[in-house]
């Protein structure tokens, strides 16, 4: 079942939640570009589930897509993933600093 949030954190982290996605995700890092085949070439899943996919990290804001004739690539969005990560470093703050004190008792 698809649930569509309405807020741009909830909707990263749920699209990041799926282990395909994030390593779609992961591919994207290693260039700059990918087309879409060139994404699903490693996945043992059909083109349309990729296809899915990449719609819910769009949705998301992760990634953009741009179409060249019948070819379409796939980026990363720098913009969405920092604020995820900004969302994350303050309790990573928190828990580390409960983490030491626990060590240290």
């Amino acid at each position: 079942m698809v649930k569509y949030q309405d807020e741009p954190l909830d909707r990263v982290f749920s699209a990041l939640a799926y282990p395909t996605r994030r390593a779609l995700v992961a591919r994207l890092e290693q260039k700059e570009s990918l087309t879409i085949s060139e994404l699903a070439e490693p996945f043992p899943v059909s083109l349309p589930a990729i296809m899915k996919h990449l719609d819910v990290l769009s949705d998301a804001g992760l990634i953009t897509r741009h179409k060249s004739g019948r070819t379409v690539n796939c980026q990363l969005t720098a913009a969405t993933m920092k604020s995820a990560m900004d969302w994350l470093h303050r309790y990573e703050r928190f828990w580390s600093e409960g983490l030491n004190r626990l060590d240290a008792f």
